[in-house]
């Protein structure tokens, strides 16, 4: 059995955009459907649709594209990780890749872009970086 759903997914996101496939099917849970909203808003997914099949849960995600072929993400890492979480305050939220990546925070107000905590004024669990 899977112990981090989170960074099982953003590994099935990663390969499917290597083999430039349309979609990528995730397993569900609240934490990567959070996480995938944010890349839906700051646009690197496309759209995202919830599944549920023999009394399981998955996410069908559909991977963006620019019109020459090359994905929208060029590198998505996990950062915080099971064996050791990295946790970081209001203030050391900093950009990512000068502004151009996404640092995607759990908070006690839910998972939000690392730019929209550190605008709320709150810190939180670093999950991953995107760009």
């Amino acid at each position: 059995m899977l112990n981090d759903l989170l960074s099982d997914g953003l590994t099935r996101i990663r390969n499917a955009s290597l083999r430039r496939l349309d979609t990528a099917r995730l397993l569900h849970s609240n934490a990567v459907e959070a996480t995938l909203e944010v890349l839906v808003q700051k646009g690197y997914i496309a759209t995202f649709n919830v599944v549920e099949e023999n009394n399981k849960k998955f996410i069908n995600v559909e991977l963006k594209y620019d019109e020459n072929g090359k994905s929208a993400i060029n590198e998505i890492t996990r950062i915080s990780k099971p064996g050791r979480r990295i946790y970081q305050g209001k203030d050391e939220i900093k950009r990512f890749k000068n502004g151009y990546g996404t640092v995607i925070v759990s908070t006690s107000q839910g998972i939000m872009a690392g730019i929209e905590a550190s605008k709320r004024g709150i810190g939180g669990e670093v999950l991953c970086t995107v760009w």
